[in-house]
Parts: C-alpha cells; sequence; structure tokens
C-alpha cells in the first residue's frame, strides 16, 4: 500500500525494491505483450512482422509523449508531495489529467495526417504500407487511452505505487493471448481482421487499464477535493507543459532514433527490418529492470528533492546504478551467447536471424550504457530539470546517428552491420557525457 511507505525517511535500499520489483515485472509482461503481437504478426507474413517494425516509430511517438507528459506529472506531484503541499499535489494531478486528454486530441489529428508520409519515407509501398496503415489507424483511434494511461500511472507512481500499474501489464499480457488470435482469424461473431485485429487488441486493453487505474487514484489522497473545477485549463498548464514538454521531446527523440534507425536498415532489405524489430523487443526483456530502477528514481528524487534531502537523492542515484550495471552485465552474458536460439523463435528466415544475431551481439555489450544515460536523465527530471534530455536526445537520436550510420553502413560499406555498431559507440558516447553532466549537477544543488 501507498501508505506504507514514505519515500523521504525510509531506507533507500528497501524503498528501491519496494519501486523498482513491481515495475520491472509489469514492463516484463509489457515487452511480453509485444512479443506476443510480433509471434502472431509472423503468422501473417514477413512483410506484416516487417509492418510492425515500421509501424513502431509512429506508434511510439504516441507512446513517448504521453510518457513524458506523465514523467513530468510525476516529478511535478512528487516534489509537491516532498514539500507536504498535499493541495498543490492535487491540483497538478487532475491538471495533469485534463492537459493529457487535450494533448491527446493533438497527435491523434497529427497522426492520421502524417503517418501514410512517414511510411512511404520508410520504402513502404503497395500491400506493405497497406498492412502498416490498417495497424496503425486502429492504434491512432485509441491514442487518448494510451496517454491518460500515462498519466494515472505517474499520478501513482509519484506516491510510490508502481504496484496497480504492474497489475495492468500483467492483466494485459494475458488478454493479449487471447484477442490478438480471436481479432486476427476471427471467431464468435468477430470477423477475421488481419494485422488491424493485433491493434484492436491493444487499443480494447488500453482501455480497460486505463478504468482500472482511474478506479485506484480515486482511493488515493491523490484525489480529495474538488474534480471538475480542477479540470478546467489553468496556469498551472505552463508549469506541465516545462515540465512535461521537454520530457516528451526527450521521448520523440527516441521515437525519431527509431525511425532514423529503420530508414537506414531499409536501404538495404525488408529482412533487416524485421530482423531490428524482433532483436529490439529481446533486448527490451533484459532492460526491464533498469525500467523499475529509472522510476524508482524519478519518484525517490522527486520527493527527496522536495523535502531538501540531497544526500539520500545522491545515495538513490548510487543504489540504483550499482543495481542496474550488475544486472545488465548478466544479461548482456545472456544475450550475447544465445543470440540464434532467441531469434528462431520468432521467424526460421535465415536472412532475418542473421542480422538478428549480429544486432544482440552488439547490443550485448551497450546493455550497461542505458543504464548510465536512463538513470542520470530521470535524476535530472526529478530535480526538476528536464531542459538537458532534450539536448543528449537530439545528439543520442539523431544528430551522432546520421553521421555514424552514414559512414559505418555506406562509406566504410559495413551495411547492416555497421548500424549495430553505430547504436553501440553512439549510445556510450551519450551515457558518458550524461553522467558526468548529472554529478555536476547534483554537486552544484547540494553546494548550493
Amino acid at each position: 500500500m501507498i501508505d506504507e511507505m514514505d519515500l523521504t525517511t525510509d531506507p533507500i535500499p528497501v524503498l528501491v525494491r519496494k519501486i523498482a520489483v513491481p515495475a520491472s515485472i509489469g514492463f516484463f509482461f509489457n515487452t511480453m505483450y509485444n512479443v506476443v503481437d510480433t509471434y502472431f504478426a509472423g503468422f501473417i507474413s514477413t512483410e506484416a512482422l516487417a509492418a510492425l517494425s515500421i509501424s513502431f516509430p509512429v506508434f511510439f511517438i504516441i507512446i513517448a509523449m504521453g510518457t513524458g507528459i506523465s514523467q513530468g506529472g510525476t516529478a511535478l506531484i512528487a516534489n509537491a508531495l516532498g514539500e507536504k503541499d498535499s493541495e498543490k499535489a492535487h491540483h497538478v494531478c487532475v491538471q495533469c489529467l485534463s492537459f493529457g486528454i487535450l494533448f491527446a486530441i493533438g497527435l491523434t489529428i497529427l497522426g492520421f495526417a502524417f503517418a501514410p508520409l512517414l511510411f512511404g519515407v520508410l520504402g513502404a509501398t503497395g500491400d506493405y504500407l497497406e498492412l502498416a496503415l490498417d495497424y496503425m489507424n486502429v492504434i491512432l483511434a485509441g491514442t487518448v487511452f494510451f496517454v491518460l494511461q500515462s498519466i494515472l500511472n505517474a499520478s501513482l507512481n509519484s506516491q510510490g505505487d508502481t504496484k496497480s500499474y504492474r497489475n495492468v501489464l500483467i492483466a494485459g499480457f494475458f488478454l493479449n493471448c487471447v484477442l490478438d488470435p480471436w481479432f486476427m482469424f476471427g471467431g464468435f461473431g468477430i470477423p477475421a481482421l488481419g494485422i488491424r485485429g493485433v491493434a484492436l487488441a491493444t487499443v480494447v486493453i488500453q482501455i480497460l487499464g486505463t478504468v482500472y487505474l482511474l478506479r485506484k487514484l480515486t482511493a488515493t489522497k491523490l484525489w480529495e477535493g474538488l474534480i471538475l473545477s480542477e479540470l478546467v485549463p489553468s496556469s498551472s498548464y505552463k508549469e506541465i507543459a516545462r515540465q512535461g514538454i521537454p520530457a516528451s521531446l526527450n521521448m520523440v527523440t527516441v521515437a525519431i532514433g527509431i525511425f532514423v534507425i529503420t530508414f537506414f536498415i531499409s536501404q538495404f532489405s525488408t529482412e533487416g527490418v524485421a530482423a531490428y524489430g524482433i532483436a529490439t523487443r529481446i533486448e527490451q526483456i533484459v532492460l526491464l529492470p533498469t525500467i523499475g530502477l529509472n522510476i524508482a528514481v524519478l519518484s525517490l528524487t522527486g520527493q527527496n528533492n522536495g523535502a531538501k534531502k540531497f544526500d539520500r537523492v545522491r545515495e538513490t542515484w548510487n543504489t540504483t546504478m550499482r543495481y542496474g550495471l550488475m544486472m545488465m552485465a548478466v544479461g548482456g552474458f545472456f544475450i550475447f551467447f544465445l543470440p540464434k536460439p532467441l531469434m528462431t523463435f520468432f521467424t526460421d528466415d535465415p536472412v532475418v536471424v542473421g542480422h538478428g544475431v549480429d544486432y544482440l551481439r552488439i547490443a550485448a555489450i551497450t546493455l550497461c550504457s542505458y543504464v548510465v544515460l536512463f538513470q542520470t536523465v530521470s535524476l535530472l527530471q526529478g530535480l526538476k530539470r528536464p531542459l538537458y534530455a532534450i539536448i543528449i536526445g537530439v545528439y543520442r537520436q539523431v544528430l551522432a546517428p546520421c553521421l555514424v550510420f552514414y559512414l559505418l553502413a555506406f562509406y566504410y560499406g559495413f551495411q547492416e552491420t555497421g548500424i549495430w555498431w553505430g547504436i553501440f559507440l553512439v549510445t556510450w558516447s551519450a551515457a558518458i557525457i550524461t553522467f558526468f553532466y548529472g554529478r555536476h549537477t547534483l554537486n552544484r544543488i547540494t553546494s548550493g
């Protein structure tokens, strides 16, 4: 229960485990959810797998914008709770919800307008393009539920509750195992929808998750007070935007980065695009514990920054960094030596498997860089300093990849393998830069 945790007084290692473990378990099932989508899409065709892969950058923009706003909301609510200002925390919580609804409507409109153009840039034509649009149009129709679910989860995270969202993700996984084949192949009054069925299953599950999380939030102290009048846009939108938009843009750079990677791969083969889609889902499974740790850093830093307990902020960062690096060292060992069986679980196409094996072996020695990078960005977010995330995001996802990928893939002729090594070089350089900047910022705040 939320009331059992005091994020400003309880021992940091205990709090990290209480927050990170449920979150990591939940995101394991979320990643497995994506694995289920990939698995069933494989029954349609290699083109369907590739369509899921090129849809992911557009899909991720929706997720990224919602997640960014929710991260901003978590930081603002957590800081208010750390300051013991429950009225402000309630106000920000409700304002985030109305802000998110308006934000989602704008995203939906933009998505319908630009998705065909983006898919065309990625080389999708004919049946390939039609499959991608069949999937994406359904997803876009449910945008508001993706965004609302992120914001509801943020309000719970700010209080240390990661169990509720864990429950949503676990239930969503099992529902997806049933709904995907049902909607794809039809039956019991549902026509065979093909790849649209995969998307429809996702939207239905998002709606159910949103209802559940709203019920959980209404049972907390954050919901105590006026609701309808608090939903009306106010000056708080500026604070939410100032904290949330940079986080959203940082997340969007990730989507742009996926777009850039997919664009470069698509210059060589559809099999390479399919391999990237499969291999990154495997990589995400290994990275799951770091997601829980990122949430712990953000929640604990936010409340302790609000309470001016900077020694606890530093202890949080050190503790989560140590946990994360140890786990990624083990995970990297695992995927380095077992890439082929992992790939062949999803496809028997030897070309796709070959590209995926190459990617995973290089990814194995890249994993620790994500720990350093993401946890430091979460630290800065909790300290209410989100702007750096945009700068490093543009560097890591756009500027450096375009240069490095071109040199390695085209100039030196390494093709897809050059892109895999490019990801390694760019991510590690961004992680090192971010670590030193984060340490400098924390030292400056502490000494001030």
